[in-house]
């Protein structure tokens, strides 16, 4: 059984904490590796650490700093393959679904390297006689990155490669549920040539959380997760005097008009619903039609669904794997018994779908409950798994105001042919990311990953643009008189 390593001033090194975390293979049920949870000391020498690398690496021109992630990108493209099997082995997810978590990791690292030209400063001379005025952007030096085990790959990408560009210095947390890829990416991080303590990660949970909160050394921290730890990390951070990103939960709703080409369509809406097992924060969950779209909708959605392939991710004929865990599994069927309980219609009940081949895995197939309310729990909560509610609003103006009555606001998606009504939603939504006939609006690298309401907390967002670049860096500014 192998122990999952940190990787610490450039070394990898067993942990010492007590307390000890599974890592399982969820298409077998099988436990893989264990990893421990770090104790503070070792939490506190990694951050010491940390800054120690930061004095130093602060003075490295950034046309120098910006030369280690080409060599990264690199690494990684030719470790593809490698890295994503990785993922689906301690994941779940297919082998196709682990690649594009990885190119979305690699074109993080290539967006990472224009973050010279949005610190640019401003300078104005002669603002009084002889007196000249410039702004420049300085980096803070610790940062901590928080990350889900949905895409262990890509989302700690959404933050590192921007933070240790602009010349801070990072330690990342992964999910203790998916250490394994972080591991291999930390290989391939010191194979890149960066200096030991620049790049660090440490393993555990809530404890290990706890102590970088706790750690005055740490600047700010870059979370992703549920909305109940994102407020937690949110508020204590905070009031520690740090910086704090914190994604959160999301009930995405997908509305899809009569008047949608549902044969050019159908695959994209279903793999919102279904790829990634539904185990993602852009994942549709409430599928909204109106009355005259309904049962047609409902019928080609159920067929489509139905011919999904559960399996093992690595094999090239699964089209959906397991969820991450039993307890987890067993939470989402419970949300499948509350949406019956409460008035839903059982249309297609994936808690007897079977897989022969693997009959310890976590496995749950897709399920749609029809005759949603606005009221009820699969309507408001968020599953993390591949059920789809299917909900009928009146109008248009109807469905957003229902989308905007959730509490969340991550992502939503209209499926249609009219200008207008695409238009209309677009304005009057209340979510970050928006889909017109896209089911899955993952902002590309170079546009931040927004959200609002309670799946987001602070306000400068995760990835790409100007958002990162502000707050990884502070301003500095210096008025000079000759």
């Amino acid at each position: 059984m192998r122990s999952i390593m940190n990787f610490v001033d450039g070394r990898f090194e067993q942990g010492e904490g007590e307390e000890m975390y599974d890592v399982y293979n969820p298409a077998f049920g099988k436990k893989i590796a264990t990893v421990r949870g770090a104790t503070r000391e070792e939490v506190d020498r990694a951050i010491d650490d940390a800054s120690d690398a930061q004095k130093k690496w602060a003075n490295v021109p950034i046309s120098d700093r910006v030369k280690f992630l080409f060599k990264l990108e690199n690494i990684m493209w030719n470790k593809i393959d490698e890295i994503a099997e990785v993922t689906t082995i301690e994941h779940g997810k297919t082998f196709e679904e682990s690649k594009g978590d990885v190119i979305r990791a690699i074109q993080n690292v290539e967006a990472a390297a224009a973050a010279s030209y949005h610190i640019m400063g401003r300078n104005n001379r002669g603002i009084a006689p002889d007196i000249d005025e410039e702004l420049v952007r300085v980096p803070l030096g610790v940062f901590a990155v928080i990350s889900p085990f949905n895409f262990p790959v890509m989302i700690p990408f959404w933050f590192f490669p921007y933070a240790v560009t602009l010349g801070n210095s990072v330690v990342i947390k992964p999910s203790e549920k998916t250490p394994m890829s972080m591991e291999m990416v930390m290989s391939l991080v010191k194979d890149s040539g960066y200096p030991d303590g620049v790049i660090q990660e440490i393993n555990g949970g809530k404890e290990a959380v706890d102590y970088i909160l706790e750690n005055k050394n740490v600047k700010g921290i870059s979370f992703v997760g549920s909305t109940p730890v994102a407020d937690y990390v949110y508020k204590k951070g905070t009031s520690g005097g740090k910086r704090v990103q914190g994604g959160a939960s999301a009930k995405n709703h997908i509305l899809v008009m009569p008047d949608a080409k549902l044969d050019q369509s159908i695959n994209n809406i279903i793999g919102s619903f279904y790829g990634n097992a539904g185990e993602r924060c852009l994942a549709g969950s409430v599928l909204v039609t109106l009355p005259e779209n309904h049962d047609k909708v409902l019928g080609i959605f159920k067929k489509k669904a139905e011919s999904l392939r559960l399996g093992y991710g690595m094999e090239k004929t699964t089209d959906m794997g397991p969820l991450i865990r039993k307890e987890h599994l067993e939470r989402v069927k419970k949300y499948i018994e509350i949406g019956e309980e409460e008035g839903g219609k059982l249309i297609l009940d994936g808690r007897g779908k079977k897989v022969s081949d693997y009959p310890e895995g976590f496995f749950l197939g897709p399920s749609i409950i029809d005759e949603v309310t606005e009221g009820m729990t699969v309507a408001k909560e968020e599953i993390f798994g591949p059920v789809a509610s299917f909900l009928t609003a009146d109008s248009i103006e109807d469905a957003i105001e229902i989308i905007n009555k959730s509490r969340y606001g991550n992502a939503s998606a209209i499926y249609t042919t009219s200008g207008q009504y695409a238009k209309r939603f677009a304005e009057q939504v209340e979510v970050g990311n928006i889909g017109i006939n896209v089911g899955v609006a993952a902002p590309i690298a170079f546009y931040p990953f927004s959200g609002m309401k309670e799946s987001f907390f602070g306000d400068l967002h995760p990835q790409g643009g100007e958002d990162n670049a502000y707050f990884f860096t502070d301003r500095k500014v210096i008025i000079s008189k000759w």
